[in-house]
């Protein structure tokens, strides 16, 4: 009876992020009761390894008690500080110290945000912000890349390059740009430096194509997440920050998926060493245990912006919630245990989640096994040859997810038949090998694709 009241309640008064609406209408929501570990228990007690950290962010794993009581004390102490007129909170200070600390280059200031797509927006002001500050006011270009994703806010949204963030939304508007996605699995180009040297023909073109006196910066994720789990040669990132140093441009960084352990180290940064002007987190932030992003703002930036204007006129921007003090605190626990050994079961599990992932290679609806660390995708074709992907009709995204449901596994099932898969960073070889037990059996419900 709970359940069925929830549904109706559901149906009835909450308005979704990311599905059909008359299709949810008609299908019905799926009400989550409880997590441990890797695993989450729905409101029928169906047992489910969570193969995607909820929406790529419970990077921790569920249930760690340290995490719960770090909340439950600061919001006993001090439920709500604001960070205007002055004033802060000691988990929202110790926070942005500890970031700073672990941060790549000089990256030594954090803006605290609700998530993030509002990081992004924040960015993008700053971006402004600086630009105007320095005298250079023709500079409003932003170029990011086809497939990636920036937030679903009213700026990020028109930066990410999906069909579904634009259509009936008016995006994306004439100051954002996209050039092609480095994805080694459909290019033309055949090998890493052929894909490395496209990307950076492709920028400068752009860049020169707008004029360089137009374009502010250049944004990417370090592995594209929501246009499915594309990830670029090693190097490629490293290129594009060097063009945009010689093109006088800003490189951003957006490691709201691939921060905190996703994929290996603390930030993916490290696999190339990258010092971006901005980079954006969430997600793995806080695990997921409380709503929070982060800006980093590199040092050369941030001393530009506060010598820009009169010593008391404020920096106009700002959320109500910025540097919430029970998040900060969540935050800061959550880091605990990153350092306290998830980061290295990260590095350790991650080229075995690798390995294992790579044996589903010869399924026959497989044709391309990509992963970075615990950040993975399968993407399902009908022709390993010709990579052919499946007719729409086939709805292979849907029967995906609800096969695998039915197996007692949940990963992202993408609309263009491909899996993603981020399982929390906690995950033990042995789950691993669960894991993969069950998408084998989820992939064999779909063999009637072929041909």
């Amino acid at each position: 009876m709970l359940s069925n009241s929830l549904i109706e309640k559901d149906r009835s008064h909450y308005f979704h992020p990311m599905v059909p609406i008359r299709a949810h209408e008609q299908r019905g929501v799926t009400v989550l009761q409880s997590g441990q570990g890797i695993f989450l228990t729905d409101v029928e007690g169906n047992e489910l390894l969570d193969a995607f950290a909820g929406l790529w962010c419970v990077n921790a794993g569920y249930g760690h008690e340290s995490v719960v009581e770090a909340a439950t004390e600061q919001m006993r102490r001090l439920p709500y500080a604001t960070g205007y007129f002055h004033f802060g909170s000691e988990p929202a200070i110790e926070l942005a110290a500890k970031l700073a600390e672990l941060s790549p280059g000089d990256l030594d200031h954090l803006f605290f945000t609700l998530g993030g797509s509002d990081a992004v927006d924040t960015v993008i002001r700053m971006v402004r912000y600086f630009f105007n500050a320095r005298g250079e006011t023709s500079k409003k270009h932003f170029i990011a890349l086809e497939k990636g994703y920036h937030g679903s806010s009213s700026n990020g949204a028109g930066l990410t390059a999906l069909s579904v963030f634009h259509d009936k939304f008016d995006l994306p508007m004439p100051w954002q740009h996209h050039i092609a996605s480095p994805n080694p699995y459909r290019n033309e180009a055949t090998t890493d430096a052929e894909i490395i040297a496209q990307g950076v023909a492709n920028l400068k073109a752009k860049v020169a194509e707008l004029g360089a006196e137009n374009v502010a910066a250049f944004v990417m994720e370090l592995v594209q997440g929501s246009g499915g789990v594309i990830i670029p040669p090693v190097g490629y990132a490293k290129a594009m920050q060097d063009t945009c140093r010689e093109l006088g441009i800003l490189f951003i960084v957006d490691e709201v998926i691939t921060g905190f352990g996703r994929t290996g180290p603390m930030f993916a940064c490290e696999h190339e060493g990258l010092t971006p002007d901005f980079m954006t987190t969430a997600k793995g932030l806080t695990s997921g245990y409380a709503p929070m992003g982060a800006v980093f703002v590199s040092d050369r930036i941030y001393q530009e912006m506060a010598d820009a204007v009169p010593a008391d006129v404020p920096f106009g921007h700002g959320f109500t919630y910025s540097g919430h003090p029970v998040s900060a605190a969540v935050a800061l626990a959550v880091i605990k245990l990153y350092e306290g050994g998830l980061i290295e079961n990260s590095k350790k599990v991650g080229p075995y989640f690798e390995a294992q992932l790579k044996t589903l290679a010869e399924h026959p609806v497989v044709g391309d096994v990509r992963a970075k660390g615990l950040l993975a995708a399968i993407e399902i074709v009908t022709n390993k040859e010709t990579k052919a992907k499946p007719a729409k009709d086939k709805n292979v995204a849907g029967r995906l997810a609800a096969a695998g449901y039915k197996n007692g596994l949940i990963f992202r099932a993408f609309a263009d038949d491909v899996i993603g898969l981020a399982p929390p960073i906690c995950i033990t070889e042995a789950e691993v090998d669960l894991l993969i037990s069950r998408l084998r059996t989820t992939l064999d419900t779909i063999l009637d694709i072929e041909g």
